[in-house]
């Protein structure tokens, strides 16, 4: 069976100038960060993201990596806001796609089915409709029902962070929660998964094997790949380092020191700098 083991640098080799990026997890939890990262050590840029958005969103930001985000929300969770999603969106540095949950869900299965839309009730009446004008509504052959139609949220690549996978892509997840990583695995034309470790069986239900090999094109190994967010139950969030991280990102005279001492260097160099910082 084909072996799928890649680096992060080379899950980055293959990503390109101005495409649409997925990014999996939910706010500060189980993202992609080893991957993030790697993207900011790159020469990529004016990309569409795609995120229920956390410190992925925030980062890429800092960096000038995004030219239009499409999202659901951007929160840290245990902190509501991003300050460098909150400073490029209040200058308007970025073009935005705000949805709700329901209706970016919507978006991702259409895409995840390889259909045009889907109809939803998700965003009737809400200000999804006045934010996003281009947004259409359709009648149910069945009751004439008014419904939303959503369209597609058509990926180019996704990355997702899960906690364990074989060699061939087989990906599963352990926590509580799959969040939607499925969909945007099944919404790109290429999914690449990094996990906390590459086995060769798995333990646990067989429920918890959320991705298959068909639909990923890339493994990845990489041990707390997701810090600073969660990747239960192998670790939680490192509050006090996304703590660290917000007081940085609000003070512009902090935040180059912050970027020396954990982004200038590769994923090794990372993980030590904040080995050093706990």
């Amino acid at each position: 069976m084909m072996d799928k083991r890649m680096t992060v640098d080379e899950v980055v080799s293959q990503l390109w100038d101005g495409m649409t990026l997925g990014i999996g997890g939910w706010g500060s939890r189980r993202k992609p960060m080893a991957l993030v990262r790697a993207i900011l050590r790159s020469p990529l840029r004016e990309l569409t993201v795609v995120s229920y958005g956390g410190p992925d969103v925030g980062l890429l930001a800092s960096a000038g990596k995004i030219r239009r985000l499409v999202f659901g929300f951007v929160t840290l969770d245990s902190i509501p806001f991003d300050p460098w999603f909150n400073r490029v969106r209040e200058a308007g540095e970025i073009e935005v796609t705000e949805y709700d949950e329901g209706v970016f869900g919507t978006g991702l299965s259409a895409a995840a089915q390889r259909l045009p839309f889907l109809p939803t009730r998700a965003g009737l009446g809400s200000d999804v409709l006045r934010l996003n004008p281009h947004l259409r509504t359709v009648r149910s052959p069945y009751g004439d029902e008014e419904l939303l139609a959503v369209p597609a949220l058509k990926l180019d690549a996704s990355l997702v962070h899960l906690n364990r996978a074989d060699a061939r892509g087989n990906a599963q997840y352990l926590g509580v929660d799959p969040y939607f990583d499925e969909l945007f695995a099944l919404a790109a034309d290429r999914c690449y998964v990094s996990v906390e470790k590459i086995v060769d069986e798995f333990d646990g239900p067989v429920q918890t094997l959320l991705l298959n090999r068909a639909s990923v094109h890339g493994v990845v190994e990489t041990p707390h790949g997701a810090h600073f967010t969660t990747a239960a139950p192998d670790y939680g969030r490192d509050e006090p380092f996304q703590r660290h991280y917000v007081t940085s990102a609000k003070d512009p005279d902090l935040w180059p020191g912050f970027v020396d001492r954990f982004l200038s260097g590769d994923e090794a160099s990372y993980q030590a700098a904040v080995a050093e910082f706990a």
